[in-house]
């Protein structure tokens, strides 16, 4: 018995070993497979099977078109599936096969993972919020929401310093709020989807300038470092660059950055790199999705995905709800399908997706990062801010 047991060790580990390098080898990039992201394994209509990483690098950018490497029959992207006997396999075999997956899954706190530290706001204190922005000189959280007075200032610890914007019909009112940012001067602008204009009020709450009849449904608002406001129009399929003169609550000059986008709406700028990220919703008929399209300060395309390109590098659907940049430049989305903050890399590396944050989130729908280099996570189901901060232990 003895005998035939340690006879029995070698022999398993020459049958796995066979294994990895027969079965659980993608035999385009040579890379083992996976359960998680870019290498899960994936049928191709032919029956070959490739990892998730080679069909993304086969598929046509814009068509997703691909031929199979190996019996050149042609398929779409969207016509590949999870290879189950793989995965199976790869259960069965368990972590002698997967030690980069035990690891991460031993490891939820490795480096450049996100913990809550803490929370403020809630039911009462804020209803339902939409945009969620910071005062680069006071360091105090901006958030417009559904309430009595739509714009609340919260400072460093999370109690609320001070409120504006009474909900109503005149021109200064605020009647639905989308989103909002606050000027390097510390001026306050919120898109106001229920006049279609946007409003810009001093930091103690007084209206200094509205502007109105120039967007068909303002959405997205972001200061840039020049302190230019940057403004997404979802119904016109545009962005423009506002120009004023905040202490004189004057309009200086209207640009329009970019007139061919379908449904734009979250939008960031890098402060590191003058990069700007839109949000984009494609319109029109089958499943709805999102793209994250990047420009560089010339409005040229830098880097785009959409929800088909990241679906290959993550195991759910994703819908991306926010967007925003890292210290590095790196473009960070919130995910309302599965409660999550990833991080997609470099606009000219798109896509090196990375989970950052997977649990403890309800529906995130606006994001930013404080100078501390804590990110700040509005939960609008929660109608909560949450404050993490990376763990590099």
């Amino acid at each position: 018995m003895g005998a035939e047991a340690s006879g029995t060790g070698p022999a398993l580990q020459e049958l796995v070993r066979e294994a990895e390098i027969s079965l659980l080898e993608c035999k385009v990039c040579f890379e083992r497979f996976g359960h998680r992201q870019q290498r899960r394994p994936r049928n191709l209509p032919c029956g070959h099977v490739v990892c998730l990483a080679c069909v993304a690098a086969l598929a046509h950018p814009r068509t997703l078109a691909l031929e199979c490497p190996f019996c050149r029959r042609a398929c779409r992207g969207c016509d590949t599936s999870d290879c189950l006997p793989v995965l199976h396999l790869l259960e069965l075999l368990g972590s002698a096969l997967r030690p980069a997956l035990a690891a991460h899954r031993a490891a939820p706190s490795a480096p450049g993972a996100f913990t809550c530290h803490h929370a403020f706001g809630g039911w009462g204190t804020l209803v339902n919020p939409t945009g969620l922005a910071l005062c680069p000189k006071t360091g105090r959280v901006v958030v417009a929401h559904d309430g009595r007075r739509r714009v609340k200032i919260f400072d460093s610890g999370g109690g609320c310093a001070h409120q504006f914007g009474e909900k109503g019909e005149a021109a200064q009112d605020i009647r639905y709020p989308l989103d909002v940012t606050v000027t390097n001067d510390c001026h306050v602008v919120v898109t106001d989807a229920g006049d279609r204009s946007i409003k810009v009020f001093d930091f103690f709450g007084q209206v200094k300038l509205v502007i109105e009849g120039q967007f068909s449904l303002p959405w997205g608002v972001e200061t840039t470092p020049q302190n230019g406001v940057v403004v997404t129009d979802a119904e016109a399929g545009s962005l423009h660059l506002l120009e004023v003169d905040f202490p004189e609550g004057i309009l200086r000059r209207t640009q329009k950055l970019q007139v061919h986008l379908s449904n734009p709406r979250g939008v960031a700028v890098s402060w590191l790199t003058g990069a700007i990220a839109v949000l984009d919703y494609p319109l029109g008929p089958g499943p709805g999705g999102t793209t994250v399209k990047v420009f560089s300060p010339s409005m040229q395309l830098v880097g785009q995905v959409d929800t088909f390109g990241l679906s290959l590098f993550f195991p759910s659907r994703i819908t991306a709800s926010a967007v925003t940049f890292d210290h590095q430049g790196n473009v960070i989305v919130a995910d309302t399908s599965s409660q999550a903050v990833l991080c997609l890399g470099k606009p000219e590396e798109f896509p090196v997706l990375k989970p950052m944050i997977t649990h403890g989130l309800s529906h995130p729908v606006a994001l930013t990062f404080t100078k501390e280099n804590s990110l700040l996570v509005l939960d609008s189901a929660a109608h909560s801010i949450k404050v993490y901060k990376a763990d590099w232990g």
